[in-house]
């Protein structure tokens, strides 16, 4: 066993300290930031309005585009290099898929909802703290929304399952390592995310995905406290 203890000192399953919060950015029309430890994503929902150009649009339905961009000096690694990448494109689809499954585009024909989600800092599971973000500024917008989105990574390190890595955790090269990216519909129970980078067997694949359902849960909380904190009324 080369992994007898996480690195920053958590429990097996103990998530990383979470804050959000919604309406952080007065010129859009739904906003929100979510936190997982040093990992901090902010949101911001423009729309629907028409889609451009017009051999884009769709007279049944509308169109939701994520946008997901790491500020240069954000990463925990190596230096962001500035602008659209391959991974940062695909991250956009995945995200925009995983937020598909609680919407209904069907209610804007020929438009489109673009979500635009930035990075100040990461430290792993980035895709997952702005599939969170994301979720919460689309409430924030005001959209007709069937759930909320949460998501995690979970992984396996050596023969350790563990719960929200960090990016230590995400790069281990001292045993071998697997990280799996969940989202789950927290009211359903069902997933609109699976992913995974690395090796684990067909067997344990449950065991990740309970964890994830049991985190989730904790993040759910989190999010639904910062959707009520904004309509509060002082009545003091």
């Amino acid at each position: 066993m080369v992994y007898a203890k996480r690195i920053d000192g958590r429990d097996w399953t103990e998530l990383r300290p979470m804050s959000a919060k919604v309406g952080v950015i007065d010129n859009a029309h739904g906003s929100a930031t979510f936190s997982m430890g040093k990992t901090v994503a902010f949101a911001a929902v423009y729309g629907p309005r028409e889609l451009y150009p017009k051999f884009l649009q769709d007279p049944k339905k509308g169109l939701l585009r994520c946008h997901y961009n790491m500020m240069p000096f954000s990463g925990a690694g190596e230096r962001v290099r500035p602008g659209p990448s391959r991974r940062s494109r695909e991250i956009s689809l995945v995200m925009a898929n995983a937020l598909l499954p609680v919407m209904d585009m069907t209610q804007f024909p020929n438009a489109v909802v673009d979500v635009f989600v930035e990075f100040t800092q990461t430290d792993a599971g980035s895709r997952c703290a702005g599939i969170c973000a994301a979720a919460l500024a689309l409430a924030d917008a005001g959209l007709t929304m069937k759930d909320l989105v949460t998501a995690v990574a979970v992984g396996k390190i050596d023969d350790k399952f563990v719960v929200d890595l960090n990016y230590e955790e995400d790069s281990y090269k001292e045993a071998e390592a697997a990280d799996v990216p969940v989202a789950v519909l927290p009211n359903s129970g069902k997933i609109s995310l699976l992913q995974m980078d690395g090796i684990i067997e067909p067997e344990e694949l449950p065991k990740l995905l309970e964890l994830a359902r049991e985190a989730t849960k904790k993040i759910y909380e989190v999010q639904k406290k910062a959707l009520l904190k904004k309509f509060e009324v002082d009545v003091s």
